[in-house]
């Protein structure tokens, strides 16, 4: 059953705060070093590397799922399908239709009221069903406070986001930008 997936996202805190800052001093070093490898998400782009702190805390099944994906090589090569400029760009369907996900069930919506739709915010898409989250997800380009408590937060981008800024536009997206490779920074050996 085919099914148009929408968008979802997260919000920085205190913490990712610290953890950007502390991001940008490894990077200034020259020797990158995530707080937490294990929670952290690089997606490389043709055009250089994302690096998206995870948050199991807000919602570990989506977390969990991601997680999943990655070390089975699901994003490799996926698209961002759908790319609106000032509001989101979406990934993560390897058809590139918006239709798409994994061979994994639905996920249940983990909404958070203590987090908001901010600039970077990762979230979790899907269907107009709370509970139809697979594998698809958006990058905030700005506020939404109207996705506030609607989508599941599962990251915040915390470096290359001028990247995720550059990903060709378009609803859907002509020859679009692709993923060209996902890993979680644990798995990574440098």
């Amino acid at each position: 059953m085919k099914r148009r997936v929408l968008l979802a996202a997260l919000a920085v805190t205190p913490v990712v705060e610290m953890i950007m800052s502390d991001t940008a001093a490894a990077q200034a070093s020259g020797t990158p070093a995530p707080a937490d490898p294990e929670n952290t998400l690089y997606i490389d782009l043709k055009a250089g590397r994302v690096t998206i702190l995870l948050l199991p805390d807000v919602a570990p099944g989506h977390v969990a799922r991601v997680k999943e994906l990655v070390r089975e090589g699901f994003y490799d090569n996926t698209p961002f399908h759908r790319v609106i400029d000032g509001f989101m760009a979406q990934g993560g369907d390897p058809t590139g239709t918006g239709t798409g996900g994994s061979k994994h069930p639905d996920l249940k919506a983990e909404f958070t009221t203590k987090r908001k739709f901010l600039r970077g915010t990762v979230g979790a898409a899907r269907s107009s069903s709370p509970n139809s989250a697979n594998s698809q997800f958006f990058i905030m380009f700005a506020p939404a406070p109207f996705l506030d408590g609607q989508y599941t937060i599962w990251g915040q981008v915390i470096s290359g986001m001028e990247l995720v800024d550059k990903i060709k536009r378009g609803e859907p997206v002509r020859e679009p930008d692709r993923i060209v490779h996902a890993a979680i920074a644990a798995d990574v050996k440098n």
